[in-house]
């Protein structure tokens, strides 16, 4: 076959991207597109780099040696990939390559000026724009110089930046190729780059212009402030004119030079308000045609635009379908479940079919749709106060969006959403039996569910678990345990409400409901202790623990002096909470069952810094604590005025919320259960098909949603291309920070702490937990690398019920999401650790090891010098 090393651009479109790269199939569909100027050119293909790269000498060795590497490696890239690009700008360009591509240029005796572009098969994808990783070459001129850039824009495929690119978001080195594209200069008045969608906000319908004189480079390049336009409707909404001291402009002889621009023109804006509006209406059109928000660079020549790129914004947070045109408001379901990480495609339809509540896939997490709540006049109070009391920040971003003008929400009367029928729920009588029979329901749902399962593989498994999510959404919705749930936090609420106005007291329930009975998540933690006490007499044992690598160690374990006992106290624990793990909403995610060794380094942690009889000795502490302030207060209360009756009603309040907060946790930790019996009984389905030669490995079926799962056992056929680019848009999405407040036209509003009480200098966030205490900072966002000393600060984006065990070995906590009654602050209030939650970027902002200071009833963390 012979190989085609030179194409025009015209001749191409987004479907030849392995052979011209994603630059080049942009510029080529761009080039389709009514009423769009794009610049004459031609791309050299990447025929002509694969071969380039096999006639120069030991490539294949250098490529193994540079995927070996991990993107930390920065030293060894450094130097491996800049011996790679020697080489490449080294080999000569063979003669029959080098006549294809100089052939391509204008006619001899021409003096034509170029841009040469580097355009790579995995660049200006929708996953991954690649932007700024390999090189442009502007004003090039005369067929030498062409060749030499030709083979700089090949080695840029190499760049330091580039291959750590690549390594962190899983792009495999030999698979990406090079193409070139080489195309007629434009020396243009002006130039800059067009967003078809606020690149801040979000916002699709409003588009942003970034514009400077000269060439757009200067921009890129960060050399000068451009001038920003606005556009929304048609119509300039907001500018700023920068004072553009330098541009950069083309030389006669070939290249650039960046110069000054006249005092007197520095001030001018580079557009008029209609050529922005004019240029905003050519993006919406290359907007519509790729589907997708467009990042656009143009240039505008003779009151002429021409585009010389565009590719997807690829750091726009996707909106969530909607079925109609109106305006809606999403809520992040997993700033709730304190789970903001990206989730698969089958953990994510699990949730939702297990859900009381709809919920929309964006981005790969779960939101809400709060807008019927927000339009209704006679919901809207309570949905504010309900949400306000859990997050601050999420209250602040639906104010923000009720306040405005351009945002008229849908009628409440046009569909579901609105408040539940019946009214509020009857009261519930103070009584532990009551709870009693609530964890006794749960679990006799949990024993059917695990005995009916047993028989049903194939086609069969999937249409009994359709029927088991009805008796999970049943057991979730007990209205019994609703009013347990609501009666613990209302009486929490209550006891602060209250005894802030009687005496002052701030957070007073923190102390008062501290070691509530019946925790089931805080009894997780502090059961961890205890088998840290099975293990510490058995030094061969701990010395063991410490060389772990894999999950094969509990069978190892009898071999040691103390290791049969030290296998049985673990397996119990497993026994009761190895469902859980890091994310346990995400079915996907592996349990603690799965994955034993995860535990490992906790348990050693424990070994080390406690003493024997740690646990018992903690819970009774927090129960005395609890016994001493409920005395102290009712003393106080006693001696107001109608002090009696103050304090038998507070009395009543105090042993309801310790009577009913613990069962908070409960309802989780049955979903968690139910939700490993259902993941048990897939994988078993998985391993089939992969023993079916169906699926490569069983994990690929996490890439599927439960429905198209049923599908490929009834069929035993699957897509893998399907499956390989959902793996591709997961790891887009794992980069994407979630919303906690979205608008269906894609804006995210983020809520801000309206407090003057904070210091100069201090970190605002929500308080959940009372008490003050100075520490050291541990950021520490994947819980596996936890290395914690006593008397250190845990400071993480978010905590999940799984991250209780590290809780006993600190003494605050600090994230980035969570509210009053997520389970990290419920369990900070149980073991007494003084924590505030919402900190808005606090892993960012905290330095790991820096002294820090958190007001855990104030609300803020000073950061110490």
């Amino acid at each position: 076959m012979i190989e085609q090393y030179v194409v025009d651009l015209r001749e191409v479109d987004e479907t030849q991207v392995a052979v011209v790269g994603g630059k080049a199939a942009h510029l080529g569909a761009l080039s389709r597109i009514e009423g769009i100027r794009v610049p004459a050119g031609f791309c050299v293909t990447t025929a002509a780099f694969r071969r380039i790269m096999a006639e120069a000498p030991s490539m294949d060795d250098r490529l193994d040696r540079l995927s070996r590497l991990k993107p930390d490696d920065r030293e060894a890239i450094r130097t491996l990939s800049a011996e790679i690009r020697r080489i490449i700008e080294g080999t000569a360009v063979p003669g029959d390559l080098a006549a294809a591509i100089t052939g391509a240029l204008a006619r001899p005796g021409e003096r034509a000026a170029y841009a040469v572009r580097s355009s790579a098969t995995a660049e200006d994808m929708p996953t991954a724009s690649f932007a700024g990783q390999q090189d442009t070459y502007l004003n090039v001129m005369g067929p030498a110089a062409i060749l030499e850039h030709v083979s700089r824009c090949w080695a840029s495929l190499f760049t330091e930046r580039a291959v750590t690119y690549r390594l962190r978001n899983g792009f495999d080195h030999r698979k990406v190729h090079m193409a070139v594209v080489v195309q007629r200069m434009v020396f243009p008045d002006a130039a800059g780059i067009l967003f078809t969608a606020d690149p801040v906000t979000g916002d699709r319908k409003v588009a942003t212009v970034d514009a400077g004189f000269g060439l757009g480079e200067a921009m890129v390049s960060g050399l000068v402030t451009p001038d920003v336009y606005k556009v929304r409707d048609g119509e300039v909404v907001a500018r700023a004119v920068a004072a553009k001291q330098r541009a950069l402009h083309a030389l006669p002889a070939g290249g650039t030079q960046e110069v000054a621009i006249d005092p007197r023109r520095q001030e001018q804006p580079a557009l008029t308000d209609a050529q922005v509006v004019r240029l905003v209406r050519l993006g919406r059109r290359i907007e519509a045609h790729f589907a997708r928000p467009q990042d656009i660079e143009w240039c505008l020549v003779d009151d002429d635009f021409q585009i010389v790129q565009s590719r997807p914004i690829t750091t726009l947070f996707p909106i969530p379908a909607a079925r109609d045109r109106e305006n809606h408001v999403y809520l992040s379901v997993g700033h709730q479940q304190m789970m903001t990480d990206a989730m698969k495609p089958l953990g994510l339809s699990m949730w939702q079919l297990t859900a009381m509540t709809p919920m929309h896939e964006a981005g790969g997490r779960l939101f809400v749709d709060g807008t019927r709540m927000l339009a209704s006049a006679a919901g809207r109070a309570g949905f504010l106060e309900m949400v306000g009391r859990s997050d601050p920040l999420t209250r602040d971003a639906l104010e923000t969006v009720l306040d405005r003008d351009d945002f008229v929400l849908a009628s409440p009367d046009a569909g579901p959403g609105g408040p539940p029928p019946g009214g509020a729920p009857a009261p519930v009588e103070t009584d532990p039996a009551v709870v009693t029979e609530l964890v006794e329901r749960s679990r006799a749902s949990l024993a059917a569910l695990r005995r009916d399962i047993r028989t049903k593989t194939g086609p069969a498994l999937f249409d009994f678990l359709l029927k088991a999510f009805q008796e999970h959404k049943r057991v979730v919705s007990d209205p019994l345990s609703i009013k347990v749930i609501m009666a613990g936090m209302e009486a929490t609420w209550w006891l602060n409400d209250r005894l802030r106005e009687w005496l002052g007291e701030t957070n007073a329930a923190d102390t008062l409901t501290l070691s509530a009975p019946g925790n089931v998540t805080s009894e997780m933690g502090l059961a961890l202790l205890d088998v840290a006490d099975v293990i510490r007499p058995h030094p061969e044992v701990v010395a063991f623990l410490q060389g772990v690598q894999d999950d094969g160690f509990l069978d190892e374990l009898p071999k040691f002096a103390g290791g049969t006992e030290a296998r049985d106290a673990i397996e119990a624990y497993l026994d009761r909470y190895g469902m859980r793990c890091v994310g346990e909403i995400d079915i996907t995610r592996w349990r603690w069952r799965e994955r034993p060794s995860t535990l490992v380094p906790l348990i050693l942690d424990h070994v080390r810094n406690f003493e024997p009889g740690a646990a018992e000795r903690r819970f009774e502490r927090g129960r005395q604590e609890a016994r001493k302030k409920t005395q102290e207060v009712l003393e106080r209360l006693r001696a107001l005025p109608d002090g009696e009756e103050k304090a038998e009603e507070t009395k009543r309040m105090i042993e309801r919320v310790r009577t009913f907060i613990g069962y908070r946790e409960y309802p989780k930790y049955g979903i968690i259960s139910r939700y490993f019996v259902y993941k048990q009984a897939l994988m078993e389905e998985a391993e089939r098909l992969v023993r079916a030669k169906v699926l490569s490995e069983k994990e690929d079926v996490f890439y599927l949603t439960f429905q198209e799962f049923h599908d490929v056992v009834r069929s035993n056929q699957v897509d893998d291309e399907l499956i390989q680019r959902r793996k591709d848009v997961f790891r887009s999405y794992e980069a994407l920070t979630p919303p906690r407040v979205m608008t269906s036209d894609g804006e995210i509003i983020t809520g801000a702490y309206r407090r003057d009480d904070v210091p100069a200098g201090a970190l605002a966030g929500l308080p959940v937990s009372a008490g003050t205490v100075e520490g050291r900072a541990r950021v520490i966002l994947d819980m596996a690398q936890a290395d914690l000393e006593p008397g250190d600060i845990l400071v993480t984006v978010h905590t999940d019920p799984s991250w209780t065990p590290l809780f006993v070995a600190i003494a605050g906590l600090v994230t980035e999401v969570g509210g009053t009654m997520t389970h990290g602050a419920v369990i900070a209030r149980e073991y007494g650790l003084p924590a505030v939650v919402s900190v808005v970027d606090a892993t960012r902002l905290i330095t790991d090891g820096q002294r820090i200071r958190v007001h855990g009833s104030d609300g803020y963390v000073e950061l110490l010098p």
